[in-house]
């Protein structure tokens, strides 16, 4: 019985692997590693969509600086006229299309006067694998006279737009660079409005059927393309301000809410502290022309900016972490959109 026992002992070692545990190939490690790599790729791209591309705040603020430099781009000018090709050429090295949509406008405080306006639209993705499309924009055109200048004898010189023109653009051709090197797989349209800032100021509600006095190139160009539905848009607005505070602009919030809180909570998820979750004012802005047509256009825009509208909006105002805290938003707007 004894020996039945050691010998059992002996039969049950035998039949296994010498006391050792079985060998786990390296072939096997690898395929675990790789399936284990596909699966935490797959749970990021469902939590957190396509990745991000890196916006660059001190290359959108060189783009500031050199709109300034070709001065004031008051309509009719030829800093504007130069502006406006220099505007129409980097948008070319980028976008699938680029074109011009050129209008007159007869001056309401002048009826002699006619001014030629220039609304300049590039377009990502014309056959995008999901149909829809989102509209960026915001106004390239500078103020003809400092009527908000603390000193009078600058009220009729023109404003040099640093803040209140270039900051906006400055950050959608940055956005463009993105969009050509990182696409996504739906549409999107950047336009630049010409004729922002030759309105007069007034106090009128909101109607179906009034006017922007602020914003007739955006007007013109909402008015003569019935058929443009963005899913969404973005309008930038006097966002380079150094001590930037963008908070939720009025009509946006009132007609446009979920757009307004998909943009508040990229901001969150990107640490952009400008962004602060208040409502603010509200603003006849080129978003204007679209939200009265029933689309979804909300203003990113500074309120307190002191040199609004007067000689010293120069870029000397402006910041690049300010560019940069706005192009991150969008950022994460654009290629988080699922």
């Amino acid at each position: 019985m004894k020996r039945k026992r050691r010998s059992g002992k002996r039969s049950r070692k035998s039949a296994g692997t010498s006391g050792r545990r079985p060998r786990i190939s390296r072939k096997t490690v690898l395929s675990a590693a790789g399936i284990l790599l596909l699966i935490s790729i797959a749970y990021l791209y469902l939590r957190y969509g396509v990745a991000r591309p890196t916006f660059d705040g001190a290359r959108a603020f060189r783009y500031l600086q050199l709109q300034c430099d070709f001065g004031p781009r008051v309509p009719g000018t030829e800093a504007h006229r130069r502006c406006g090709d220099f505007l129409v050429s980097e948008l070319r090295k980028y976008a699938h299309r680029v074109k011009e949509q050129t209008f007159q406008y007869r001056d309401r405080r002048d009826s002699t006067r006619v001014y030629s306006g220039r609304n300049i639209v590039a377009s990502f993705n014309l056959h995008p694998a999901r149909n829809f499309r989102v509209l960026l924009c915001a106004h390239w055109d500078s103020r003809p006279r400092a009527d908000k200048d603390p000193d009078p004898h600058n009220r009729q010189q023109p404003v040099p737009g640093a803040n209140d023109g270039a900051s906006g653009v400055a950050v959608l051709l940055e956005m463009a660079r993105l969009l050509h090197e990182s696409p996504l797989d739906y549409g999107v349209d950047i336009v630049l409005f010409d004729l922002e800032d030759l309105g007069d100021y007034t106090d009128s509600p909101i109607t179906p059927d009034s006017l922007n006095p602020f914003g007739i190139g955006s007007e013109h160009f909402a008015k003569t393309n019935p058929t443009y539905r963005p899913v969404f848009g973005i309008l930038l607005d006097m966002i380079g301000d150094r001590d930037l505070r963008i908070e939720r602009e009025g009509y946006s919030q009132r007609y446009a809410p979920q757009i307004v809180e998909k943009v508040w909570r990229a901001a969150k998820q990107v640490g952009a502290t400008a962004f602060v979750d208040e409502v603010g004012g509200a603003i006849k802005d080129d978003h204007y022309a679209f939200l009265r047509r029933g689309l979804k256009v909300i203003d990113l825009i500074d309120f307190d900016y002191p040199y609004w509208h007067t000689v010293a909006d120069t870029p000397d105002k402006c910041s690049p972490e300010s560019l940069q805290q706005v192009g991150k938003v969008l950022v994460e707007v654009l290629w988080g959109e699922r």
